[in-house]
């Protein structure tokens, strides 16, 4: 009798924007990786600093970000998932250029309320969902050495605004509208003042994650501060901050693994 080890499953590197891909992918070589295609999405099988990685690019919303978890999970068979992109920042201090961590997430637009409370996914239970412990943890040590570099998004990131970005650990909220105004991100506060960062699809893949047993993170990076007062040029701080600062995380991580 000979014993065999068990393979190993690779992890799920998730983006919602295409650069931020682009940025991971850059880290290897495209020829390395193997393009599978399902659901309408590009799968991109293969190594990053010789660990089996899935890269893909989610789309946006609650909806394409449970698609993505669920082909994840059942059809390449992942055994953790790190989804990253940006958020606009809701919590005191959390500027421009600092980067989100989620301990837990909620769906600020869940209301089944008088039946259930409102924010509580009904049947459930549970209106937060907690990212992995471990998985978090390992990439708040990554970012750290990554915001301890002088610069470290870049040169780019100062002419932007961006300096000295720090990292926050908390609750990330998700829904299916962009929040960008004054009026809502105060409602929002209001009943929700632990909230850090608000975006478009973390949550639901919280709970798809939940669902399916699957460990994963949250890593977004803070574009604006989803309200009027945002001012920073949208796709250029994707290209030459946000897209910068996830990969470098994740290399970071994937490097020490």
């Amino acid at each position: 009798m000979t014993d065999t080890a068990a393979p190993i499953r690779p992890l799920a590197l998730v983006s919602a924007l295409h650069q931020e891909l682009a940025a991971l992918l850059a880290r290897g070589r495209e020829a390395d990786f193997e393009r599978q295609r399902h659901a309408g999405r590009d799968f991109l099988v293969g190594r990053l600093h010789g660990v089996p990685v899935v890269l893909v690019l989610c789309g946006v919303g609650k909806v394409a970000a449970a698609t993505t978890a669920t082909l994840l999970a059942e059809r390449f068979g992942v055994g953790a998932l790190v989804f990253t992109g940006v958020a606009g920042g809701l919590g005191e201090g959390v500027k421009v250029g600092d980067v989100v961590l989620a301990d837990t997430l909620l769906q600020h637009d869940m209301d089944a309320s008088p039946l259930f409370p409102r924010f509580e996914v009904p049947l459930t239970g549970r209106s937060r969902f907690p990212a992995d412990v471990a998985l978090t943890q390992a990439l708040a040590r990554a970012c750290e050495e990554v915001l301890a570099q002088p610069q470290p998004f870049g040169a780019a990131a100062e002419a932007l605004g961006v300096s000295r970005p720090a990292l926050h650990r908390g609750l990330i909220i998700s829904g299916d509208r962009f929040v960008g105004a004054a009026a809502e991100c105060a409602a929002l506060r209001q009943a929700l003042p632990d909230a850090l960062a608000v975006e478009m699809e973390g949550a639901a893949l919280a709970q798809a994650c939940h669902d399916l047993g699957l460990p994963f993170a949250v890593l977004r990076t803070v574009s604006d501060r989803a309200d009027d007062s945002a001012h920073v040029d949208f796709m250029r701080f994707i290209d030459e901050v946000a897209s910068r600062a996830s990969a470098a995380i994740v290399d970071g991580w994937l490097s020490v693994r």
